[in-house]
Protein backbone atom coordinates (compact mmCIF):
# COMPACT_ATOMS: atom_id res chain seq x y z
CA UNK A 1 0.00 0.00 0.00
CA UNK A 2 1.33 3.46 -0.93
CA UNK A 3 1.96 5.71 2.08
CA UNK A 4 0.00 9.00 2.19
CA UNK A 5 1.97 12.21 1.51
CA UNK A 6 2.12 14.43 4.59
CA UNK A 7 3.84 17.85 4.40
CA UNK A 8 6.39 18.36 7.17
CA UNK A 9 4.75 21.61 8.36
CA UNK A 10 1.19 20.26 8.33
CA UNK A 11 -0.86 19.95 11.52
CA UNK A 12 -1.10 16.17 12.12
CA UNK A 13 -4.25 14.33 13.04
CA UNK A 14 -4.12 11.48 15.57
CA UNK A 15 -4.28 8.99 12.72
CA UNK A 16 -1.41 10.69 10.90
CA UNK A 17 0.68 10.88 14.06
CA UNK A 18 0.14 7.16 14.63
CA UNK A 19 1.16 6.37 11.09
CA UNK A 20 4.29 8.55 11.34
CA UNK A 21 5.23 7.00 14.68
CA UNK A 22 4.97 3.52 13.20
CA UNK A 23 6.82 4.57 10.05
CA UNK A 24 9.82 6.04 11.87
CA UNK A 25 9.89 3.19 14.40
CA UNK A 26 9.97 0.77 11.50
CA UNK A 27 12.74 2.72 9.81
CA UNK A 28 14.76 2.76 13.05
CA UNK A 29 14.28 -0.97 13.45
CA UNK A 30 15.23 -1.57 9.82
CA UNK A 31 18.42 0.49 10.19
CA UNK A 32 19.39 -1.38 13.35
CA UNK A 33 18.68 -4.70 11.66
CA UNK A 34 20.61 -3.70 8.57
CA UNK A 35 23.55 -2.46 10.62
CA UNK A 36 23.53 -5.70 12.60
CA UNK A 37 23.41 -7.72 9.38
CA UNK A 38 26.36 -5.85 7.96
CA UNK A 39 28.37 -6.30 11.15
CA UNK A 40 27.42 -9.96 11.40
CA UNK A 41 28.52 -10.57 7.81
CA UNK A 42 31.88 -8.95 8.58
CA UNK A 43 32.28 -10.63 11.97
CA UNK A 44 34.32 -13.77 12.44
CA UNK A 45 32.48 -17.09 12.49
CA UNK A 46 33.63 -19.78 14.88
CA UNK A 47 32.44 -23.31 14.15
CA UNK A 48 32.00 -25.42 17.27
CA UNK A 49 31.65 -29.12 16.51
CA UNK A 50 30.83 -31.69 19.16
CA UNK A 51 31.08 -35.46 19.34
CA UNK A 52 28.83 -36.62 22.14
CA UNK A 53 27.35 -39.90 23.34
CA UNK A 54 25.53 -38.68 26.44
CA UNK A 55 25.24 -34.91 25.98
CA UNK A 56 28.23 -33.57 27.96
CA UNK A 57 30.19 -32.40 24.90
CA UNK A 58 27.09 -30.75 23.47
CA UNK A 59 26.56 -28.88 26.74
CA UNK A 60 30.16 -27.62 26.73
CA UNK A 61 29.78 -26.62 23.06
CA UNK A 62 26.80 -24.45 23.95
CA UNK A 63 28.78 -22.86 26.80
CA UNK A 64 31.58 -22.07 24.34
CA UNK A 65 29.06 -20.54 21.93
CA UNK A 66 27.70 -18.26 24.64
CA UNK A 67 31.24 -17.09 25.44
CA UNK A 68 31.98 -16.55 21.74
CA UNK A 69 28.90 -14.33 21.41
CA UNK A 70 30.04 -12.25 24.37
CA UNK A 71 33.30 -11.62 22.45
CA UNK A 72 31.46 -10.44 19.35
CA UNK A 73 32.01 -13.65 17.40
CA UNK A 74 29.36 -15.54 15.45
CA UNK A 75 29.28 -19.12 16.78
CA UNK A 76 27.87 -22.00 14.75
CA UNK A 77 27.31 -25.11 16.88
CA UNK A 78 26.86 -28.43 15.07
CA UNK A 79 26.96 -32.13 15.79
CA UNK A 80 29.80 -33.76 13.86
CA UNK A 81 27.37 -35.83 11.83
CA UNK A 82 25.92 -32.62 10.38
CA UNK A 83 29.20 -31.73 8.68
CA UNK A 84 30.88 -33.02 5.52
CA UNK A 85 34.67 -33.22 5.23
CA UNK A 86 34.77 -30.47 2.59
CA UNK A 87 32.88 -28.13 4.89
CA UNK A 88 35.30 -28.93 7.71
CA UNK A 89 38.28 -27.98 5.54
CA UNK A 90 36.67 -24.60 4.82
CA UNK A 91 36.15 -23.68 8.48
CA UNK A 92 38.68 -20.96 9.25
CA UNK A 93 38.10 -21.00 13.01
CA UNK A 94 37.21 -24.32 14.54
CA UNK A 95 36.66 -25.73 18.02
CA UNK A 96 36.25 -29.48 18.44
CA UNK A 97 34.77 -30.80 21.67
CA UNK A 98 34.51 -34.57 21.85
CA UNK A 99 34.11 -37.34 24.35
CA UNK A 100 35.65 -40.78 23.95
CA UNK A 101 33.30 -43.72 23.78
CA UNK A 102 34.11 -47.15 25.25
CA UNK A 103 37.72 -48.20 24.69
CA UNK A 104 39.06 -45.25 22.72
CA UNK A 105 36.31 -45.04 20.09
CA UNK A 106 34.64 -42.01 18.55
CA UNK A 107 31.11 -41.19 19.71
CA UNK A 108 28.40 -42.39 17.32
CA UNK A 109 27.79 -38.91 15.91
CA UNK A 110 31.50 -38.41 15.12
CA UNK A 111 32.20 -41.71 13.34
CA UNK A 112 31.41 -40.70 9.75
CA UNK A 113 33.30 -37.40 9.82
CA UNK A 114 36.27 -39.14 11.43
CA UNK A 115 36.30 -41.81 8.71
CA UNK A 116 36.50 -39.05 6.10
CA UNK A 117 39.14 -37.08 8.01
CA UNK A 118 41.34 -40.13 8.60
CA UNK A 119 41.23 -41.33 4.99
CA UNK A 120 44.21 -40.95 2.67
CA UNK A 121 42.26 -38.57 0.41
CA UNK A 122 41.20 -36.17 3.17
CA UNK A 123 41.57 -32.53 2.08
CA UNK A 124 44.23 -30.22 3.48
CA UNK A 125 43.20 -28.19 6.52
CA UNK A 126 45.75 -25.38 6.06
CA UNK A 127 43.01 -22.73 6.36
CA UNK A 128 41.80 -24.10 9.69
CA UNK A 129 42.76 -22.51 13.01
CA UNK A 130 41.68 -24.96 15.67
CA UNK A 131 41.74 -26.21 19.22
CA UNK A 132 40.43 -29.44 20.75
CA UNK A 133 38.79 -30.14 24.10
CA UNK A 134 38.68 -33.85 24.96
CA UNK A 135 36.35 -35.34 27.57
CA UNK A 136 37.22 -38.73 29.03
CA UNK A 137 37.69 -40.95 32.03
CA UNK A 138 41.12 -41.95 33.35
CA UNK A 139 39.74 -45.30 34.48
CA UNK A 140 39.86 -46.31 30.80
CA UNK A 141 43.18 -47.16 29.16
CA UNK A 142 42.72 -44.95 26.10
CA UNK A 143 41.91 -41.79 28.04
CA UNK A 144 40.52 -39.02 25.79
CA UNK A 145 41.63 -40.97 22.70
CA UNK A 146 39.00 -39.47 20.38
CA UNK A 147 40.15 -35.93 21.18
CA UNK A 148 43.81 -36.97 20.86
CA UNK A 149 43.08 -38.46 17.42
CA UNK A 150 41.30 -35.31 16.18
CA UNK A 151 44.06 -33.04 17.45
CA UNK A 152 46.76 -35.12 15.79
CA UNK A 153 44.89 -35.52 12.50
CA UNK A 154 44.08 -31.82 12.08
CA UNK A 155 47.76 -31.07 12.66
CA UNK A 156 48.80 -33.71 10.09
CA UNK A 157 46.44 -32.15 7.54
CA UNK A 158 48.01 -28.72 7.96
CA UNK A 159 45.72 -27.12 10.51
CA UNK A 160 47.09 -24.42 12.83
CA UNK A 161 46.66 -25.23 16.52
CA UNK A 162 45.77 -22.00 18.34
CA UNK A 163 45.73 -23.55 21.81
CA UNK A 164 47.07 -26.88 23.06
CA UNK A 165 44.49 -29.63 23.51
CA UNK A 166 42.99 -29.96 26.99
CA UNK A 167 42.11 -33.45 28.25
CA UNK A 168 39.39 -33.56 30.91
CA UNK A 169 38.68 -36.34 33.38
CA UNK A 170 35.15 -37.03 34.65
CA UNK A 171 35.20 -33.74 36.61
CA UNK A 172 35.36 -31.77 33.37
CA UNK A 173 33.64 -28.49 34.24
CA UNK A 174 36.60 -26.52 35.63
CA UNK A 175 39.16 -27.46 32.92
CA UNK A 176 36.52 -27.00 30.21
CA UNK A 177 35.70 -23.52 31.51
CA UNK A 178 39.41 -22.63 31.63
CA UNK A 179 39.88 -23.85 28.04
CA UNK A 180 36.89 -21.80 26.86
CA UNK A 181 38.14 -18.68 28.66
CA UNK A 182 41.54 -19.04 26.98
CA UNK A 183 40.61 -20.15 23.48
CA UNK A 184 37.76 -17.74 22.72
CA UNK A 185 39.92 -14.59 23.03
CA UNK A 186 42.45 -16.23 20.69
CA UNK A 187 39.65 -16.89 18.21
CA UNK A 188 38.56 -13.24 18.47
CA UNK A 189 42.06 -11.76 18.16
CA UNK A 190 42.22 -9.21 15.34
CA UNK A 191 38.67 -9.95 14.23
CA UNK A 192 35.80 -7.68 13.26
CA UNK A 193 33.11 -8.35 15.82
CA UNK A 194 29.36 -7.90 15.91
CA UNK A 195 27.66 -5.80 18.57
CA UNK A 196 24.37 -7.29 19.65
CA UNK A 197 21.84 -4.82 21.03
CA UNK A 198 19.60 -6.69 23.41
CA UNK A 199 20.57 -10.03 21.94
CA UNK A 200 18.64 -13.25 22.05
CA UNK A 201 17.12 -14.32 25.31
CA UNK A 202 18.92 -17.43 26.48
CA UNK A 203 16.94 -20.18 28.20
CA UNK A 204 17.26 -19.95 31.95
CA UNK A 205 19.42 -22.75 33.28
CA UNK A 206 18.10 -24.76 36.17
CA UNK A 207 19.56 -24.06 39.59
CA UNK A 208 20.16 -27.82 39.87
CA UNK A 209 23.02 -29.45 38.00
CA UNK A 210 26.01 -31.74 38.42
CA UNK A 211 27.62 -29.44 40.97
CA UNK A 212 24.32 -28.73 42.73
CA UNK A 213 22.08 -31.82 42.42
CA UNK A 214 18.42 -31.70 43.45
CA UNK A 215 17.56 -33.54 46.71
CA UNK A 216 14.68 -35.67 45.40
CA UNK A 217 12.57 -38.22 47.24
CA UNK A 218 11.96 -41.84 46.25
CA UNK A 219 8.24 -42.63 46.02
CA UNK A 220 8.21 -46.09 44.43
CA UNK A 221 10.74 -48.93 44.60
CA UNK A 222 9.46 -52.28 43.35
CA UNK A 223 10.95 -55.38 41.78
CA UNK A 224 9.62 -56.03 38.27
CA UNK A 225 11.34 -59.37 37.68
CA UNK A 226 9.96 -62.52 39.29
CA UNK A 227 11.37 -63.59 42.64
CA UNK A 228 12.91 -66.71 41.06
CA UNK A 229 14.54 -64.75 38.23
CA UNK A 230 18.31 -64.90 37.81
CA UNK A 231 18.18 -61.08 37.76
CA UNK A 232 16.83 -58.37 40.02
CA UNK A 233 15.38 -55.49 38.02
CA UNK A 234 13.59 -52.67 39.83
CA UNK A 235 11.21 -49.90 38.86
CA UNK A 236 11.75 -46.58 40.64
CA UNK A 237 9.67 -43.42 40.75
CA UNK A 238 11.44 -40.33 42.06
CA UNK A 239 9.59 -37.09 42.79
CA UNK A 240 10.83 -33.81 41.32
CA UNK A 241 7.74 -31.85 42.38
CA UNK A 242 8.57 -28.23 43.19
CA UNK A 243 12.09 -28.43 41.75
CA UNK A 244 11.44 -26.52 38.54
CA UNK A 245 13.22 -29.35 36.73
CA UNK A 246 11.86 -30.85 33.53
CA UNK A 247 12.99 -33.55 31.16
CA UNK A 248 12.23 -35.08 27.76
CA UNK A 249 11.75 -38.68 26.76
CA UNK A 250 15.21 -39.88 25.79
CA UNK A 251 17.10 -37.94 28.46
CA UNK A 252 19.12 -39.50 31.27
CA UNK A 253 18.80 -38.93 34.98
CA UNK A 254 22.04 -38.90 36.94
CA UNK A 255 22.12 -40.19 40.52
CA UNK A 256 24.86 -39.25 42.98
CA UNK A 257 25.18 -42.35 45.20
CA UNK A 258 26.89 -43.05 48.48
CA UNK A 259 28.98 -46.14 49.08
CA UNK A 260 27.78 -49.19 50.94
CA UNK A 261 28.51 -48.76 54.71
CA UNK A 262 29.51 -52.42 54.99
CA UNK A 263 32.13 -52.01 52.26
CA UNK A 264 33.44 -48.86 53.93
CA UNK A 265 33.73 -50.72 57.27
CA UNK A 266 35.62 -53.66 55.71
CA UNK A 267 38.10 -51.36 53.95
CA UNK A 268 38.73 -49.46 57.17
CA UNK A 269 39.33 -52.77 58.94
CA UNK A 270 41.86 -53.92 56.35
CA UNK A 271 43.63 -50.54 56.42
CA UNK A 272 43.82 -50.77 60.21
CA UNK A 273 41.97 -47.46 60.61
CA UNK A 274 39.15 -46.55 62.96
CA UNK A 275 37.42 -44.26 60.46
CA UNK A 276 37.61 -41.32 62.87
CA UNK A 277 40.88 -40.08 61.40
CA UNK A 278 40.42 -36.58 59.97
CA UNK A 279 41.68 -35.96 56.45
CA UNK A 280 41.40 -32.94 54.13
CA UNK A 281 38.98 -33.48 51.24
CA UNK A 282 38.38 -30.58 48.85
CA UNK A 283 39.90 -28.19 51.42
CA UNK A 284 37.57 -29.46 54.15
CA UNK A 285 38.46 -31.70 57.06
CA UNK A 286 36.27 -34.77 57.42
CA UNK A 287 36.51 -38.21 58.95
CA UNK A 288 38.02 -40.97 56.87
CA UNK A 289 34.77 -42.95 57.23
CA UNK A 290 32.69 -40.09 55.80
CA UNK A 291 35.20 -39.46 53.03
CA UNK A 292 35.08 -43.09 51.89
CA UNK A 293 31.29 -43.21 52.11
CA UNK A 294 30.46 -40.02 50.21
CA UNK A 295 33.47 -38.73 48.26
CA UNK A 296 35.59 -41.51 46.80
CA UNK A 297 35.20 -44.43 44.40
CA UNK A 298 35.99 -47.47 46.56
CA UNK A 299 34.42 -50.16 44.38
CA UNK A 300 36.42 -49.92 41.14
CA UNK A 301 40.17 -49.73 41.87
CA UNK A 302 41.95 -46.86 40.16
CA UNK A 303 44.95 -47.46 37.89
CA UNK A 304 47.09 -45.60 40.39
CA UNK A 305 46.02 -47.89 43.24
CA UNK A 306 46.60 -51.04 41.17
CA UNK A 307 50.07 -49.85 40.13
CA UNK A 308 51.01 -48.91 43.70
CA UNK A 309 49.86 -52.28 45.07
CA UNK A 310 51.90 -54.01 42.36
CA UNK A 311 54.96 -51.91 43.18
CA UNK A 312 54.74 -52.35 46.95
CA UNK A 313 53.87 -56.05 46.82
CA UNK A 314 56.42 -56.97 44.18
CA UNK A 315 53.91 -59.55 42.90
CA UNK A 316 55.36 -61.01 39.70
CA UNK A 317 52.04 -61.83 38.03
CA UNK A 318 50.45 -58.43 38.56
CA UNK A 319 53.62 -56.54 37.63
CA UNK A 320 54.03 -58.63 34.49
CA UNK A 321 50.45 -57.85 33.43
CA UNK A 322 51.03 -54.13 33.94
CA UNK A 323 54.44 -54.06 32.28
CA UNK A 324 53.51 -56.20 29.27
CA UNK A 325 50.69 -53.87 28.29
CA UNK A 326 48.35 -56.79 27.52
CA UNK A 327 45.05 -55.05 28.18
CA UNK A 328 42.92 -58.16 27.65
CA UNK A 329 44.88 -60.26 30.16
CA UNK A 330 44.86 -57.46 32.72
CA UNK A 331 41.10 -57.03 32.26
CA UNK A 332 40.59 -60.77 32.76
CA UNK A 333 42.71 -60.66 35.92
CA UNK A 334 40.75 -57.73 37.37
CA UNK A 335 37.32 -59.06 36.30
CA UNK A 336 35.03 -59.14 39.34
CA UNK A 337 37.71 -57.76 41.65
CA UNK A 338 37.14 -54.56 43.58
CA UNK A 339 39.37 -52.42 45.79
CA UNK A 340 38.75 -54.57 48.86
CA UNK A 341 39.63 -57.75 46.93
CA UNK A 342 43.05 -56.29 46.06
CA UNK A 343 43.70 -55.16 49.62
CA UNK A 344 42.79 -58.63 50.90
CA UNK A 345 44.88 -60.32 48.22
CA UNK A 346 48.03 -58.41 49.25
CA UNK A 347 47.85 -58.11 53.05
CA UNK A 348 51.52 -57.14 53.30
CA UNK A 349 50.80 -53.87 51.49
CA UNK A 350 49.96 -51.13 53.95
CA UNK A 351 48.66 -47.60 53.39
CA UNK A 352 48.16 -44.66 55.69
CA UNK A 353 44.78 -42.97 55.43
CA UNK A 354 46.26 -40.04 53.48
CA UNK A 355 48.17 -42.33 51.10
CA UNK A 356 45.08 -44.40 50.40
CA UNK A 357 42.87 -41.39 49.66
CA UNK A 358 45.44 -39.99 47.23
CA UNK A 359 45.17 -43.19 45.18
CA UNK A 360 41.36 -43.07 44.84
CA UNK A 361 39.22 -41.35 42.23
CA UNK A 362 36.26 -39.12 43.15
CA UNK A 363 32.92 -40.89 43.52
CA UNK A 364 30.95 -40.19 40.35
CA UNK A 365 27.28 -40.02 39.50
CA UNK A 366 25.66 -42.82 37.51
CA UNK A 367 23.46 -42.00 34.52
CA UNK A 368 20.28 -43.98 33.81
CA UNK A 369 18.00 -43.77 30.78
CA UNK A 370 14.68 -42.35 31.94
CA UNK A 371 11.72 -44.70 31.47
CA UNK A 372 8.92 -42.13 31.62
CA UNK A 373 7.65 -39.22 29.53
CA UNK A 374 8.05 -35.82 31.13
CA UNK A 375 4.78 -34.76 29.51
CA UNK A 376 2.83 -37.62 31.06
CA UNK A 377 4.71 -37.49 34.40
CA UNK A 378 5.93 -33.88 34.89
CA UNK A 379 6.43 -34.28 38.66
CA UNK A 380 8.23 -37.62 38.72
CA UNK A 381 10.96 -39.56 36.97
CA UNK A 382 10.81 -43.32 36.38
CA UNK A 383 13.92 -45.49 36.18
CA UNK A 384 14.35 -49.15 35.26
CA UNK A 385 17.54 -50.45 36.89
CA UNK A 386 19.09 -53.91 37.18
CA UNK A 387 20.60 -54.38 40.64
CA UNK A 388 24.20 -55.57 40.34
CA UNK A 389 24.89 -58.39 42.83
CA UNK A 390 27.40 -61.20 42.35
CA UNK A 391 29.75 -63.55 44.21
CA UNK A 392 33.44 -63.56 43.33
CA UNK A 393 36.80 -64.13 45.03
CA UNK A 394 35.13 -65.49 48.13
CA UNK A 395 32.95 -62.42 48.74
CA UNK A 396 29.54 -61.03 47.87
CA UNK A 397 29.77 -57.92 45.70
CA UNK A 398 27.26 -55.17 45.01
CA UNK A 399 27.08 -52.44 42.38
CA UNK A 400 27.53 -48.94 43.79
CA UNK A 401 24.49 -47.03 42.57
CA UNK A 402 22.07 -49.83 41.67
CA UNK A 403 22.14 -51.22 45.20
CA UNK A 404 22.29 -47.72 46.73
CA UNK A 405 18.86 -47.18 45.15
CA UNK A 406 17.65 -50.66 46.00
CA UNK A 407 18.89 -51.00 49.58
CA UNK A 408 19.89 -47.65 51.08
CA UNK A 409 17.29 -45.13 49.92
CA UNK A 410 14.16 -44.79 52.06
CA UNK A 411 11.14 -42.54 51.69
CA UNK A 412 12.82 -39.75 53.64
CA UNK A 413 16.29 -40.13 52.08
CA UNK A 414 17.45 -37.33 49.80
CA UNK A 415 18.40 -38.78 46.42
CA UNK A 416 20.74 -36.29 44.74
CA UNK A 417 19.84 -36.11 41.06
CA UNK A 418 20.27 -33.99 37.92
CA UNK A 419 19.44 -34.45 34.25
CA UNK A 420 21.57 -34.75 31.13
CA UNK A 421 19.69 -34.10 27.90
CA UNK A 422 20.17 -36.36 24.90
CA UNK A 423 18.87 -34.23 22.05
CA UNK A 424 19.70 -36.81 19.38
CA UNK A 425 17.67 -39.53 21.09
CA UNK A 426 14.16 -38.21 20.64
CA UNK A 427 10.70 -39.28 19.49
CA UNK A 428 10.26 -38.07 15.88
CA UNK A 429 8.82 -34.56 15.61
CA UNK A 430 6.56 -35.86 12.84
CA UNK A 431 3.93 -37.88 14.71
CA UNK A 432 2.98 -39.83 11.59
CA UNK A 433 6.38 -41.48 11.06
CA UNK A 434 7.05 -45.08 12.21
CA UNK A 435 9.34 -45.93 15.14
CA UNK A 436 11.32 -49.16 15.46
CA UNK A 437 12.74 -49.69 18.94
CA UNK A 438 15.25 -52.37 19.92
CA UNK A 439 15.68 -52.59 23.69
CA UNK A 440 16.31 -55.92 25.42
CA UNK A 441 16.48 -56.07 29.23
CA UNK A 442 16.68 -52.65 30.87
CA UNK A 443 17.25 -51.26 27.37
CA UNK A 444 13.46 -51.02 27.26
CA UNK A 445 13.62 -47.98 29.59
CA UNK A 446 13.66 -45.11 27.05
CA UNK A 447 11.16 -46.92 24.83
CA UNK A 448 8.64 -47.10 27.64
CA UNK A 449 9.11 -43.32 27.76
CA UNK A 450 8.81 -43.02 23.97
CA UNK A 451 5.54 -44.96 23.93
CA UNK A 452 4.13 -42.83 26.74
CA UNK A 453 5.15 -39.76 24.74
CA UNK A 454 3.45 -41.05 21.59
CA UNK A 455 0.32 -41.81 23.59
CA UNK A 456 0.31 -38.33 25.16
CA UNK A 457 0.76 -36.69 21.74
CA UNK A 458 -1.91 -38.95 20.19
CA UNK A 459 0.62 -39.71 17.48
CA UNK A 460 -0.66 -41.68 14.50
CA UNK A 461 2.72 -43.22 13.60
CA UNK A 462 3.27 -46.97 13.90
CA UNK A 463 5.38 -48.30 16.80
CA UNK A 464 7.38 -51.55 16.75
CA UNK A 465 9.22 -52.91 19.78
CA UNK A 466 11.86 -55.64 19.85
CA UNK A 467 12.28 -56.79 23.44
CA UNK A 468 13.85 -59.81 25.09
CA UNK A 469 15.71 -61.19 28.07
CA UNK A 470 16.56 -64.61 29.51
CA UNK A 471 13.17 -66.15 30.36
CA UNK A 472 9.65 -64.95 29.60
CA UNK A 473 8.18 -66.32 32.83
CA UNK A 474 10.60 -64.40 35.06
CA UNK A 475 12.09 -61.53 33.03
CA UNK A 476 9.26 -60.08 30.94
CA UNK A 477 9.30 -56.72 32.73
CA UNK A 478 6.36 -54.34 32.23
CA UNK A 479 4.46 -57.21 30.62
CA UNK A 480 1.01 -55.91 31.65
CA UNK A 481 1.82 -52.44 30.32
CA UNK A 482 3.20 -53.75 27.04
CA UNK A 483 0.23 -56.02 26.44
CA UNK A 484 -2.15 -53.14 27.24
CA UNK A 485 -0.31 -51.00 24.68
CA UNK A 486 -0.77 -53.77 22.15
CA UNK A 487 -4.46 -54.08 22.93
CA UNK A 488 -5.01 -50.31 22.57
CA UNK A 489 -3.17 -50.19 19.25
CA UNK A 490 -0.43 -47.90 20.56
CA UNK A 491 2.11 -50.69 20.07
CA UNK A 492 1.59 -51.77 16.47
CA UNK A 493 4.02 -54.68 16.48
CA UNK A 494 5.87 -56.57 19.21
CA UNK A 495 8.63 -59.11 18.70
CA UNK A 496 10.00 -60.99 21.69
CA UNK A 497 13.25 -62.90 22.11
CA UNK A 498 13.76 -64.82 25.35
CA UNK A 499 17.12 -66.46 24.89
CA UNK A 500 16.84 -69.33 27.40
CA UNK A 501 13.29 -70.50 26.72
CA UNK A 502 14.44 -72.95 24.04
CA UNK A 503 17.48 -75.07 23.28
CA UNK A 504 18.82 -72.63 20.68
CA UNK A 505 19.31 -69.11 22.00
CA UNK A 506 17.26 -66.44 20.24
CA UNK A 507 18.10 -62.75 20.45
CA UNK A 508 16.52 -59.50 19.25
CA UNK A 509 18.79 -59.41 16.20
CA UNK A 510 17.40 -62.83 15.17
CA UNK A 511 13.86 -61.42 15.30
CA UNK A 512 14.99 -58.50 13.15
CA UNK A 513 16.28 -60.86 10.48
CA UNK A 514 13.08 -62.95 10.61
CA UNK A 515 11.04 -59.79 9.97
CA UNK A 516 13.51 -58.21 7.57
CA UNK A 517 11.13 -57.42 4.72
CA UNK A 518 8.70 -55.54 6.93
CA UNK A 519 11.48 -53.80 8.85
CA UNK A 520 12.97 -52.51 5.61
CA UNK A 521 9.51 -51.37 4.47
CA UNK A 522 9.11 -49.32 7.66
CA UNK A 523 12.51 -47.69 7.04
CA UNK A 524 11.46 -46.87 3.48
CA UNK A 525 8.34 -45.21 4.93
CA UNK A 526 10.60 -42.80 6.84
CA UNK A 527 10.85 -44.93 9.98
CA UNK A 528 13.23 -44.17 12.82
CA UNK A 529 15.44 -46.96 14.19
CA UNK A 530 16.41 -46.74 17.88
CA UNK A 531 18.68 -49.02 19.93
CA UNK A 532 19.26 -49.02 23.68
CA UNK A 533 21.34 -51.40 25.79
CA UNK A 534 24.68 -53.19 25.89
CA UNK A 535 27.19 -51.57 23.55
CA UNK A 536 29.74 -54.35 23.34
CA UNK A 537 27.61 -57.27 22.22
CA UNK A 538 23.95 -56.53 21.59
CA UNK A 539 24.38 -53.18 19.84
CA UNK A 540 27.07 -54.56 17.53
CA UNK A 541 24.94 -57.59 16.63
CA UNK A 542 21.89 -55.39 16.04
CA UNK A 543 23.94 -53.09 13.81
CA UNK A 544 25.08 -56.06 11.73
CA UNK A 545 21.51 -57.35 11.50
CA UNK A 546 20.32 -53.92 10.34
CA UNK A 547 22.95 -53.89 7.59
CA UNK A 548 21.92 -57.42 6.55
CA UNK A 549 18.23 -56.50 6.43
CA UNK A 550 18.90 -53.44 4.27
CA UNK A 551 21.30 -55.29 1.96
CA UNK A 552 19.02 -58.29 1.44
CA UNK A 553 15.61 -56.64 1.25
CA UNK A 554 16.82 -53.44 -0.41
CA UNK A 555 18.77 -55.54 -2.93
CA UNK A 556 21.89 -53.48 -2.30
CA UNK A 557 25.62 -54.05 -2.42
CA UNK A 558 27.75 -53.87 0.70
CA UNK A 559 28.83 -50.35 -0.31
CA UNK A 560 25.33 -49.03 -0.99
CA UNK A 561 24.12 -50.62 2.23
CA UNK A 562 26.73 -48.67 4.18
CA UNK A 563 25.67 -45.52 2.33
CA UNK A 564 22.03 -46.17 3.26
CA UNK A 565 22.87 -46.68 6.95
CA UNK A 566 25.09 -43.60 6.98
CA UNK A 567 22.23 -41.56 5.56
CA UNK A 568 19.95 -42.86 8.32
CA UNK A 569 22.54 -41.65 10.83
CA UNK A 570 22.85 -38.24 9.18
CA UNK A 571 19.08 -37.86 9.20
CA UNK A 572 19.06 -38.79 12.92
CA UNK A 573 16.88 -41.79 12.02
CA UNK A 574 19.35 -44.37 13.35
CA UNK A 575 20.38 -43.40 16.86
CA UNK A 576 21.62 -45.37 19.84
CA UNK A 577 21.68 -45.00 23.60
CA UNK A 578 24.22 -47.68 24.45
CA UNK A 579 26.51 -48.30 27.40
Amino acid sequence: MKAPFIPLNAPYSDTQRAWLSGFFAGMHSHMLHSAGSINQADARTVHILYGSQTGNSESVANDAAARAKSHGLVPVVKSMDEVEIGQLAAMEYLLIITSTYGEGAMPDNAEMLWESASSEVAPHMDKVNYSVLALGDTSYDLFCQAGIDWDKRLDELGGKRLLERVDCDVDFEAPAEKWISEVIPLMAEGAATVSVIGGETQPTKSAYNRKNPFPAKMRVNRIVTALDSSKETRHYEISIAGSGLSYEAGDAMCVVPTNCPDLVARILEVLGCSGNEEEPVNSELMTLSEALRTHFEIKLPSKELIEEIARRSGDQELNALLNNGDKDKLTAYLWGRDTLDLLLQFPSVEFSAAEFLRLLKPLQHRAYSISSSGKKHPDSVHLTVASVRYDAHGRHHKGVCSTYLADLVGEETDVKIFFTPNNNFRVPNNDSLPMIMVGPGTGIAPFRAFLQEREFRKASGKNWLFFGDRNAATDFIYRDEIEAMQASGLLTKLDLAFSRDQAEKIYVQDRMLENGAELYAWLEQGGYFFVCGDAYRMAKDVDQALHDVIRIHGKKTVTTTVDYVNQLKKDKRYVRDVY
